[in-house]
């Protein structure tokens, strides 16, 4: 290498970072603040008996003033120091039911007159609801009974919902929650002299790990972290709130199936700097609803000994859950390879079970010839048996028969081929309750659910019956061609009644009742109204097209209402985007997404920009494909221009794109995809590049779906870095990144190195740097600004270029 990305450093360490003050806020032209400002349609939740459905609205963005309450970050958290809850989150503010049998609407008494709703959760008998209600001292939790049609609190000490929710239902009646165990106000004060410097050091094992954010960095923020992660468990049944056990912190609890026992996943000390919360040792128990332990499973360590690689693992015992068929019976995977996925070995994974009264030797159940994932319980002859290998992008499903002990491959297929995925299958509950794989036709066939369903037309979501014996799916029902309708949940297995959501270009999704077997007419649900005039008469259209080495690329086109290509001509575009790796040509070349879906409109979406007289095309493939035996991204750059210059081309021949006048952009890995198309080509007049990582060596041990290290291919991290080439940046480019970015990898300090990069070699370049925000952007102010500085960068180098 003639220069490192080291010396790059160096080189730009001393640059001015800003080019200018902090500037008051813009808002974007009127048409695309009211689309983003647009009152979402409502959220629903129907019940099991499909009698009532709970309509739940919320505000489109809170203001960034929100944001800018007070949050600690640590353990891979963040942390609302004054109520023992995330700092970041979407409430719902209004709940309304409505009657399917009658058709009435009903307001609910004894909602809090401010709602900030969430983690919303029918009982198991369909008769209440309960939700979280948030405030600024405190969580609470409601149950909305049915019959009075009314809201109480239950909890008589605030919740403490920081690791999670950690709400579920028991049974009909009981709930299990966690509680704060002391007030906010006395959390630890940070003394002003620390005990002594914050240490950590390596004794000669590997610890590997992704570049994390929001860690652990000192002793003090250990007593912050234990703090507001411990809290009691609690159960309420008949009115009374019953603590269970001691407080601890809670990475996990799950009843079993007959509501006898707890599964238990603890965090333990010693608290890690350099994996968040969910990797930190932790003990795994077995307790009855007192709290009181019956099984002591296992004491986990560190995920910091992971090894690197994908589908690698630490050499214990992992997945430990309940299986769904049996009343107390806990289950879990075990690697058969010592945890490296590359050892020859004839199984890799084997999976253990246990049963109450859990005083017996663990009985193996079967073994995995990949990377175990996870286990769909049915009856006593069948459960479906996931095995999964990431690195190699494939999965295997296997039917299992509990009493025979048996493991029967069904399907194996490559995870990015769409085209030949049977879907998930469809579950019923069990004497239980629990959710298990629904068998039909006296054993011999299984429901399966696509609510994608792609095929060569678009996207076609579907309902088929897989054949146990042939191994094949048979498809009795798919969306109608010029609609994407999928099924929602299948209400009746047997006479297949179906909850179908429906939508298409022009009709905003909606929910229907259909019944296969009675072929009435579709009964429908809701009847929610377009939040979006304003793109009424812009054109949508599916386009198809090829890459010069032959593999077939698609993206979604939408043109300006009222746009003539005959009297109005080619018109700046908006190429929007984001790369995937692919092992097989075949399935890259695969069609997705439907052209029959209705728009609907994001903070991140590019389609504003049609409004503005612009082209758009959205989700623009961009394929990087396995060749000649090597891996995708032995050739990212070659194979993102080959893709840049196909839509280019496609564009300017169907005459609606001006090929003088073209802009990319793309956020997170399409920001990333960005900044190295600008770096290596000149097709573009500009680019704009959101929350990107552009100096590959800050995520040394693997990024996206690489899994080879720095050290094993120090030139691809070089060469994929769009920092490398930052002197060849002459193209404008705009840099947006929120200053609080909590994406693995993406830290701002990407986009601020570039900038200074840019500028230091005299290129054309801007950098927003938001305040508050994290990699997905919420506050309303700061997304206004944001659209106003992508709409005067596009109007400035591409609508008005020279």
């Amino acid at each position: 290498m003639k220069k490192t990305l080291f010396s790059l450093f160096l080189l730009t360490a001393s640059m001015s970072t800003y080019a200018q003050d902090a500037v008051s806020y813009l808002t974007p032209p009127q048409e695309m603040a009211d689309l983003l400002l647009a009152k979402p349609t409502p959220a629903v939740l129907i019940d099991g008996k499909t009698e009532w459905i709970l309509l739940s609205e919320r505000n489109s963005y809170p203001s960034v003033e929100e944001l800018a309450m007070p949050e600690f970050r640590i353990a891979g958290m963040r942390i609302n120091p004054s109520n023992y809850s995330p700092s970041r989150q979407i409430f719902i503010n209004d709940f309304t039911l409505k009657n399917l049998k009658t058709g009435k609407t009903e307001k609910i008494k004894g909602l809090p007159t401010a709602l900030f709703a969430g983690n919303v959760a029918w009982n198991p008998g369909q008769t209440k609801i309960s939700f979280t209600q948030t405030t600024a001292q405190g969580v609470d939790l409601y149950v909305i009974d049915l019959a009075s049609l009314s809201a109480v609190k239950i909890n008589t000490e605030p919740l403490n919902v920081v690791m999670s929710n950690g709400v579920f239902w028991l049974n009909a009646e009981s709930l299990v929650y966690r509680t704060a165990i002391a007030p906010a106000s006395s959390m630890p004060v940070k003394p002003l002299m620390p005990k002594g410097p914050a240490v950590q050091q390596a004794l000669g094992k590997a610890s590997p790990s992704p570049t994390y954010q929001d860690l652990i960095k000192s002793p003090y923020d250990e007593q912050l972290f234990e703090f507001f992660a411990k809290s009691q468990l609690n159960i309420f049944k008949n009115g009374q709130q019953t603590k269970v056990g001691k407080p601890a912190i809670y990475l996990s609890v799950e009843a079993s199936p007959d509501k006898k026992f707890l599964l238990q996943r603890v965090i333990n000390k010693p608290f890690s700097y350099t994996v968040p919360a969910r990797g930190f040792p932790s003990t795994v128990k077995i307790t009855d609803l007192t709290g009181t332990t019956v099984k002591l499973l296992a004491d986990l360590p560190s995920s910091e000994g992971t090894p690197s690689g994908y589908d690698n693992v630490q050499n214990v015992a992992r997945g430990y859950s309940w299986r769904a068929d049996q009343a107390a019976t806990v289950i879990w995977a075990k690697p058969l390879d010592s945890g490296l996925i590359k050892k020859e070995v004839p199984f890799h994974d084997a999976v253990y079970a246990l049963s109450a009264p859990f005083n017996g030797t663990p009985k193996e159940l079967f073994k995995t010839q990949n990377r175990y994932r996870n286990t769909a319980w049915g009856n006593t002859t069948l459960a479906l048996v996931y095995e999964m290998l990431r690195s190699k992008q494939t999965q295997k499903v296997s039917r299992y028969n509990p009493q025979a002990g048996t493991l029967e491959t069904l399907y194996e297929l490559n995870l990015t081929d769409k085209y030949n995925d049977p879907g998930e299958p469809v579950t019923e509950k069990n004497e239980f309750g629990q959710q298990v794989v629904q068998i039909l036709d006296k054993g011999t066939k299984l429901l399966f659910n696509n609510t994608t369903g792609s095929s060569p037309k678009g996207d076609l979501p579907f309902l088929a019956k897989f054949d146990l014996k042939t191994k094949k799916n048979d498809i009795i029902w798919r969306s109608a061609p010029g609609t994407f309708e999928y099924v929602s949940d299948v209400l009746d297995a047997n006479k297949l009644v179906l909850l179908t959501r429906r939508e298409s270009q022009k009709d905003v999704p909606n929910y229907y009742l259909k019944n296969l077997v009675l072929r009435v007419a579709d009964h429908q649900l809701t009847d929610f109204t377009n939040p979006y005039p304003q793109l009424e008469g812009v054109i949508k259209e599916k386009i198809s097209y090829k890459r010069a080495d032959g593999v077939d690329l698609t993206g979604d086109l939408y043109l300006p209402k009222g746009y003539d290509k005959a009297k109005d001509g080619p018109l700046p575009t908006l190429i929007w985007a984001y790369p995937r790796e692919f092992n097989s040509a075949a399935d890259a070349a695969q069609i997705r997404g439907s052209k029959d879906r209705f728009t609907t409109i994001s903070w991140a979406s590019p389609i504003y920009w049609v409004t503005q007289g612009y082209a758009v095309l959205d989700n623009a493939e961009m394929p990087i494909v396995a060749r000649d035996g090597k891996k995708p991204n032995d050739t990212f750059v070659d194979q993102l221009k080959l893709n840049a210059e196909a839509a280019i081309n496609k564009l300017s021949e169907l005459g609606v794109g001006d090929r003088n006048r073209m802009a990319v952009g793309g956020h997170s890995y399409g920001a990333f995809m960005t900044a190295n198309l600008l770096a290596h080509t000149n097709l573009f007049k500009a680019g704009l590049a959101r929350s990107g990582a552009y100096n590959r060596t800050l995520t040394p041990f693997g990024f996206q779906n690489e899994d080879r290290t720095y050290w094993d291919v120090p030139e691809l991290y070089y060469q994929m870095s769009p920092f490398s080439y930052a002197d060849k940046i002459k193209t404008p480019l705009l840099l947006i990144h929120g200053d609080s970015d909590d994406n693995q990898g993406t830290f701002p300090m990407n986009s601020e190195r570039l900038f200074s990069a840019i500028k230091g070699f005299g290129g054309t370049t801007r950098f927003v740097f938001l305040p508050y925000e994290a990699h997905s952007y919420r506050g309303k102010e700061n997304i206004l600004h944001m659209l106003a500085e992508m709409n005067n960068w596009l109007d400035t180098y591409v609508k008005n270029a020279k």
